[in-house]
């Protein structure tokens, strides 16, 4: 992950947390950014009506921009514990 993801800025995660009822795919808010001890994104995740479903602070390696490539998709939240 070379590419410098902003504040607020939609990604996508890229390792699932089931524990969280977050998937490999699903999109989140960044909400914050710590560069020490090392760079990571608090990366919120919501429910459709807005409230969070989950607030995980993630590696590089786990989130990635989204891309002109990405089909949006849901699946009810059962599906992903």
């Amino acid at each position: 992950m070379n590419e410098t993801i902003e504040l607020l800025e939609t990604i996508i995660a890229t390792a699932s947390f089931p524990g969280h009822s977050v998937l490999a795919g699903d999109l989140g808010a960044v909400v914050e950014i710590y560069a020490t001890p090392r760079l990571a994104y608090e990366v919120e995740f919501v429910n459709p009506d807005g409230s969070t479903r989950a607030l995980l602070t993630l590696a590089p390696e786990q989130v990635r921009r989204l891309s002109a490539l990405d089909v949006l998709t849901t699946r009810q939240l059962p599906l992903a514990a």
